[in-house]
């Protein structure tokens, strides 16, 4: 029975960077059912980033990246001899049980899950990421963010779009109006009801980062009467990130 098993053998090329792009399933209706509050609701997104420590504690990856429901996860040690079905279900079922995890235990309360209806609750759980695999070679590791990235700021641009048009109209027309409207209009449209992009949190237009940084500590040693320096590392959530750039990724450790 095992050669039914046709895509166990399946590996991403050896010596090479990978980068583990999870989305989340049917994270709209979840968002709807806990009236998530709009445009930006920051437990959800306090959890996206408790998930992504969950995944570099378990996995060390050079950096994860991150915003509304999507993890971007960069590898160049990759686990389970590069088996690409043992990647994605593994990385996948993390990611939904971390998320279910600090969705139940830590803010039940804020959330009011004891309060969803029975067709809330199936909306909501379980709750599942899908998972791909991108083998990526490093000159083009800079490129791959900055792409995400780019996304992350449309998103911010439609979201506080629409989330503006919805105070004066009803969903079906906010929806029209926004329809077809490039960025620079949305910009003009939301500068006219008095919100500047500009102003906005970092994190909203830039997307969180995750990754390990490191710094020296002087200190003396009193025995042989000389100074030290010691190297400190943690891994570290970034909400103020800079735009991309090739730079940044050569000096992740």
């Amino acid at each position: 029975m095992k050669d039914y098993e046709i895509y166990s053998t399946m590996k991403v090329p050896k010596n090479s960077n990978i980068i583990i792009r999870l989305d989340g399933r049917k994270f709209h209706s979840l968002s709807k059912a806990l009236s998530l509050e709009k445009p930006y609701d920051e437990k959800f997104y306090k959890i996206i980033s408790n998930v992504c420590l969950d995944i570099f504690n378990q996995f060390a990856p050079k950096f994860i990246y991150t915003f509304s429901d999507e993890i971007s996860i960069l590898l160049d040690e990759i686990p389970f001899s590069g088996r690409v079905e043992k990647i994605n279900s593994v990385f996948a079922s993390l990611a939904s049980s971390s998320f279910t995890y600090y969705l139940l235990n830590e803010y039940s309360n804020e959330f009011d899950l004891d309060k969803l209806s029975d067709n809330e609750r199936n909306i909501v759980f379980p709750i599942s990421f899908d998972s791909r695999i991108i083998p990526i070679d490093a000159h083009h590791i800079s490129s791959y963010f900055k792409w995400r990235q780019d996304e992350c700021w449309r998103n911010c641009i439609n979201g506080y779009g629409i989330w503006a048009l919805k105070k004066e109209y009803d969903s079906e027309e906010a929806n029209e109006r926004i329809k077809g409207l490039k960025s620079n209009e949305i910009h003009d449209l939301l500068f006219e009801r008095g919100i500047n992009l500009n102003d906005v949190e970092t994190w909203k237009k830039r997307g969180i980062g995750v990754y390990k940084r490191s710094w020296e500590i002087e200190g003396f040693n009193p025995k042989k009467q000389v100074k030290t320096v010691s190297t400190r590392s943690e891994v570290y959530v970034d909400y103020e990130l800079d735009i991309f750039n090739q730079e940044f990724f050569e000096e992740l450790e």
